[in-house]
This record gives C-alpha cells, structure tokens and sequence, in this order.
C-alpha cells in the first residue's frame, strides 16, 4: 500500500525487455514494493543506488509509457503517518493533460475512470495523492500546490501529455457491492 505522497523524482537508467531500472536515492531492498510513477513495482536487484524491476505485459498495457524521470514512492510501513489517500499502485489507465494554467490541470480522463471520480474526492495522477477540484463531462481538474509541482514530475506536464490515474478504491468497492 502507498500514500501518494512521492519521496523523490527518479532517473530511468534503461528499460529493456521489460526490465526496469531506476536510479534513485530509496533504500529499497530485493522483494520491497516500490511505486513507479503510480505503479506498484517489485524490486528484482538494488545496487549503488539503482533499482530492477521486472513489468509485466498487464502493466505495460494499462500505463504510459515510462519517462526520463519518475516519481518514487515506497511502500507504507507499517506505524508509518497517513498522509495521502490509500494508493495501491494497481494504474487503472491514463489520462491525457487538456491545459495547464496557474498550478491547475486539466486531464481528459476516459468514462470508465471518470465514473469514480466525485469533486473532492481523491485520485492518483502519476502516483501522486490529489483531490479533484472540479469535474465536467469529459474529465478531472487537480489543483497542485507549488510543493507538488517542484518535488514530483508533475510540475513539467504540458497539453498532450499522458499520466496514469489510479481511481480511489473505496469508490471501486461502493460500485461492486452496490451492483
């Protein structure tokens, strides 16, 4: 389980044949879950501040592709302070950036993320714990605090651009159980 709440921006050292490795400052050791732009990773190998993952085709299918720099998150310890919303790291797809103005982004977000999505209620863009500031037919405003934009990959979005969205899994559970 994650936050949301990204401890670095990492560098994409390669990605080949579905191999990952990230260098970063996380302390994360082999068999450690480790969020990657928003998706829930496990590390293969760690040396010298570089961490292996493996990702598996049902990944690569639901994310965008990974960029020169990530958000780095590590798994919630236990005892650990709550300080975003419960993120699993399970992307549920992506979304497109329709504008950026003023620290608010707009992001074109498909129907079937879309239905989860309540004014102020919480999302995961790119592994990064937001609340929706508004909503129109077609997608999702998030406000991002000048923090935000300077500690994550988000302060570089631009129209056009992908992110991965992971939906709030209290809203996917109401919808089941309330089938």
């Amino acid at each position: 389980m994650f936050t949301g709440i990204v401890h670095e921006r990492g560098r994409v050292a390669s990605f080949d044949d579905r191999r990952l490795v990230v260098e970063c400052g996380t302390g994360a050791e082999v068999g450690d879950s480790v969020a990657i732009d928003g998706v829930c990773l496990t590390v293969v190998e760690a040396s010298d501040g570089r961490l292996a993952f493996d990702v598996v085709p049902e990944t690569l299918a639901r994310v965008k592709p990974f960029g020169d720099e990530v958000n780095v998150e590590p798994a919630l310890r236990a005892g650990a302070p709550m300080g975003g919303h419960v993120v699993q790291g399970h992307v549920d797809g992506t979304g497109t950036v329709r504008s950026v103005e003023d620290g608010v982004v707009w992001l074109d977000v498909p129907d079937d993320l879309l239905r989860y999505c309540v004014e102020k209620g919480s999302i995961a863009v790119d592994g990064v714990s937001l609340t929706v500031a508004a909503l129109d037919g077609g997608g999702i405003a998030v406000a991002l605090v000048p923090h935000t934009l300077a500690e994550t990959t988000l302060g570089g979005l631009a129209p056009g651009d992908e992110v991965n969205l992971e939906a709030d899994i209290l809203a996917k559970y109401v919808e089941r159980l309330t089938r």
